[in-house]
C-alpha cells in the first residue's frame, strides 16, 4: 500500500528548496561583486604606481644633477688648493735651500779661519822649537866643554891621589917600622893583641848583659807563670780521696761468713777463682775484706758478693751467675763514668771506644790517685791555662783529658802508658796536637807545641799537690801488674790473678793446650822467670789450676 505524504511535510520540503536556492544565488552574486571590486582596485593601483615612479625618477634626476654640480665644485676647489700648496711648498723649499747654503758658507768660512789660526800657531811653535833647538845645541856644546875640563881635572886629581896614597903608604910603613922598633911588636902581633883585648872586653860585657837580661826574663816569667798557675788552681778546686787496695763488704750477721766459705771452702774458692780477689774473713764482726790491687776486679767481687748476700743462695752456680751480672754492671758504670768525664770537661767528638777507655780509668790509680779524676783535673787546668795564654782551650782540654788514656790498657798491652796512649789516639784519629801532647807529657819526646807544655804543667800541678799521690802503693801495684804480665806471657794461660798481696799467683790454664804433665814444667818456668825478672820480699807461690767441664741439659 502506497505511502501517503502529509501536507506539512510537503510544505517543509518547498521551504527547504527555497532556502537552498536563495543561498546559492546570494553566493554567486557576492562572488561576482567581489571580482568587480578587485579589478577596479588593481586598475587604480596601476595608475598610482606609474605616477609615483615618474615622480621618483624626476626627483632622482634632479639629485644626480645637484651631485654632479657639487662634485665639479669640489674638484675645482681641490685642484686650486693643491696648486696653492704646491706653490707654498716651492717657496718654503727655496727658503730652506737658501738658509742651508748660507749656513754652509758661514761654516766653511769659520773653518777656514780656524785653519788659518792653527797654521799660524804651528808656524809659531816651529819657530820656537827651532830657537830651543839652537839653545840646547849651545848648551850641549858648553856641557861637552865642561865635561872635557872635568875629565882633565879628574885625571890630575887621580895623579895627585896616587902620589898622595904612595906618600901615605910610605909614611905608614915608616911609622909601623918605627913603632915596631920602639915596642918590639910586629904589625901582626900588635893587631892580634888589640883584637884579643877587644874580644875579652866584649865577652865580659855580653856576659854581664846576658846575665842581667836572663835574670829579668826569669823573674818576669816566674811572676807570669805563678799568676797563671795560681789562677788556674783557684778555679779548679778538685777534691781528692786516696784510693786503697781493699774494700769492706758489710754482712747482716756473722753466720753469713760460714755460708760464704761454703762446704770445705768451695764457695770462697769459687769466688776467688772467678774474680781474682782475695776474700779475707777474720774476726772483724759482720764484715768481709776484699783485697786486690785491680779496682775493677775488686768492684766486680764487691757487687757480686752483695748480690749473693741479698739473694741468700750461695753455691758455685749462683756465684758464677752473680759474677757475670756484676761484670755487666761494672761495664755499664765504666761507660757512664766516661760520659761524665766528657761532659764535665766539655770535650766533644770523642770516639765511643775512647769514652769507654776513659771510664775504665775510674778503676785505675796512680800513686793512690784516681786516674780518671786526675785526667779531669788536668783537662780543667789545661783549659784554664790555655785561655790565659791565648791558646786553643778546647784542644788543650782534649789533650789533658786523654794524656793518661794508655793507663786503661797497661794491664793488657805491653809497653809504657805513654806509648800505648799514643797508639790509641792514632787509632781513633785524634788531632796531631793531642797525640804530641800525650807523647810529650813525660818528656819521652821534646814538647814542640804550647799545648804540650800546658798539659805537662797541668799534669805536674795535679800530681804534686800534697796528699794526691803515694809512692809506696804505686810501687806495690806495679809489682803485682808485672807479676801478672809475666804469667800471661806463656802460651796456654787463660787468666792470671795476683793474690795474697803478691805472695801467691793463681793461673788458670786452657786444658786443651796444657795437660797435667806439662803443668809442672810451666809452673817451674814461670817461677824461674819471676826470680830472674822481679825484686820482691819473701816468697811467691805459683799455683796453676787446670779445670775441665762437661755441660749437658736435661729436658
Amino acid at each position: 500500500m502506497a505511502a501517503q505524504i502529509s501536507p506539512t511535510a510537503v510544505l517543509l520540503i518547498i521551504l527547504a528548496a527555497l532556502v537552498v536556492g536563495a543561498g546559492a544565488g546570494f553566493a554567486f552574486g557576492s562572488s561576482r561583486a567581489k571580482r568587480d571590486v578587485t579589478e577596479q582596485i588593481e586598475k587604480a593601483e596601476s595608475r598610482g604606481i606609474n605616477k609615483g615612479i615618474e615622480q621618483r625618477k624626476r626627483e632622482a634626476e634632479a639629485a644626480i644633477g645637484s651631485a654632479e654640480k657639487e662634485a665639479e665644485r669640489i674638484r675645482t676647489s681641490a685642484a686650486k688648493e693643491a696648486e696653492d700648496r704646491k706653490k707654498a711648498a716651492l717657496v718654503e723649499a727655496k727658503d730652506e735651500i737658501f738658509k742651508l747654503r748660507t749656513d754652509a758658507e758661514k761654516e766653511i768660512k769659520d773653518r777656514r779661519s780656524d785653519m788659518s789660526r792653527q797654521e799660524r800657531r804651528i808656524q809659531q811653535k816651529e819657530e820656537n822649537l827651532d830657537k830651543k833647538t839652537e839653545h840646547f845645541e849651545r848648551k850641549e856644546e858648553q856641557l861637552q866643554n865642561k865635561i872635557h875640563q872635568a875629565e882633565e881635572r879628574l885625571a890630575e886629581a887621580e895623579e895627585i891621589k896616587k902620589a898622595g896614597t904612595e906618600e901615605i903608604e910610605r909614611l905608614k910603613k915608616s911609622e909601623i917600622d918605627m913603632l915596631e922598633r920602639i915596642s918590639e911588636f910586629s904589625k901582626d902581633q900588635a893587631k892580634e893583641y888589640l883584637l884579643e883585648k877587644l874580644d875579652q872586653e866584649l865577652v865580659h860585657e855580653k856576659a854581664v848583659k846576658i846575665t842581667a837580661f836572663d835574670q829579668q826574663i826569669k823573674s818576669t816569667c816566674d811572676d807570669i807563670a805563678r799568676s797563671h798557675i795560681s789562677m788556674a788552681i783557684a778555679k779548679c778546686a778538685a777534691e781528692q780521696v786516696s784510693e786503697v787496695a781493699v774494700s769492706v763488704v758489710p754482712l747482716p750477721n756473722d753466720e753469713m761468713k760460714g755460708r760464704i766459705i761454703g762446704r770445705e771452702g768451695r764457695n770462697i774458692r769459687s769466688i776467688e777463682a772467678l774474680t781474682g780477689v782475695d776474700l779475707i774473713i777474720d774476726d772483724t764482726p759482720e764484715a768481709i775484706t776484699l783485697s786486690c790491687f785491680d779496682p775493677v776486679r775488686r768492684e766486680v767481687a764487691r757487687i757480686a758478693l752483695e748480690k749473693l748476700i741479698v739473694d741468700g743462695r750461695i753455691h758455685p752456680a749462683s756465684i758464677e751467675e752473680k759474677v757475670d751480672k756484676a761484670r755487666r754492671e761494672v761495664e755499664k758504670r765504666i761507660k757512664q763514668e766516661g760520659e761524665r768525664a766528657v761532659l764535665e770537661t766539655n770535650v766533644h767528638g770523642l770516639n765511643p771506644e775512647l769514652i769507654r777507655l776513659l771510664g775504665r780509668l775510674t778503676f785505675r790509680t796512680s800513686y793512690r790517685q784516681n786516674v780518671l779524676n786526675h785526667s779531669i783535673e788536668v783537662a780543667t787546668l789545661s783549659g784554664i791555662l790555655a785561655s790565659e795564654l791565648g791558646v786553643d782551650a778546647n784542644m788543650a782540654r782534649r789533650a789533658g783529658l786523654l794524656h793518661d788514656i794508655g793507663k786503661a790498657l797497661t794491664a793488657e798491652i805491653e809497653g809504657s802508658h805513654v806509648a800505648i796512649g799514643v797508639d790509641v789516639c792514632r787509632k781513633y784519629k785524634e788531632p796531631a796536637e793531642v797525640i804530641h801532647a800525650v807523647e810529650a807529657h813525660h818528656n819521652d819526646v821534646e814538647p814542640r807545641t804550647a799545648i804540650a807544655c800546658i798539659v805537662q804543667a797541668a799534669d805536674a800541678i795535679s800530681a804534686a799537690r800534697p796528699g794526691a799521690r803515694s809512692e809506696n802503693l804505686e810501687s806495690y801495684i806495679k809489682r803485682l801488674q808485672k807479676l801478672e804480665e809475666i804469667c800471661m806471657s806463656y802460651e796456654g794461660v787463660e787468666k792470671c790473678y795476683a793474690m795474697q798481696a803478691g805472695r801467691e799467683v793463681r793461673i788458670m790454664v786452657k786444658p786443651e793446650i796444657i795437660d797435667d804433665e806439662r803443668m809442672v814444667l810451666v809452673a817451674r818456668q814461670i817461677a824461674e822467670q819471676i826470680e830472674n825478672d822481679m825484686e820482691y820480699p819473701g816468697q811467691i807461690k805459683v799455683n796453676l789450676i787446670r779445670e775441665s767441664r762437661a755441660v749437658d741439659v736435661a729436658k
